[in-house]
């Protein structure tokens, strides 16, 4: 709902924080028309979750199409949780349920970005059985 997007907004900043540093877009209004952009699409997947009536994290997986062989597949562009009890938990049904919507609508395959420092991320990928496949490599200039 639209009481559900500050808190959405906080766990993308954070987030970008957590992947980028100093580099981080912090911009609320960014994060806010990403998120509100994506809302009701039919290709995109977003759950929150909430305890109490309190927001405690939330997904974001977006359809896509393989461009070379047809396929589809899912981009999974964001999963965060508060740091309150059973978090670990609360990521991986959040997780669970939207690869379960991917599933139902004819996805292939569900694929997702981890910075190397976020070890929590890592962590529900590895538990959910996600392999990793690519590695990028940077230096900067």
């Amino acid at each position: 709902t639209d009481g559900d997007l500050d808190a959405l907004v906080g766990y993308e900043i954070e987030i970008a924080r957590i992947s980028f540093g100093d580099e981080a877009v912090t911009d609320p209004a960014l994060h806010r028309r990403r998120i509100t952009g994506s809302l009701g699409k039919p290709d995109e997947v977003t759950l929150v979750a909430e305890r109490d009536g309190a927001v405690v994290g939330w997904v974001w997986l977006s359809g896509r199409t393989n461009s070379l062989t047809g396929d589809r597949y899912g981009n999974l562009r964001s999963l965060a949780t508060s740091d309150v009890p059973g978090r670990g938990a609360v990521a991986e049904l959040l997780l669970d349920a939207a690869l379960s919507a991917a599933r139902d609508r004819g996805v292939s395959e569900v694929v997702g970005k981890v910075h190397m420092r976020n070890v929590n991320m890592r962590a529900v990928y590895a538990k959910l059985g996600f392999a990793a496949e690519h590695l990028s490599m940077r230096k900067a200039l």
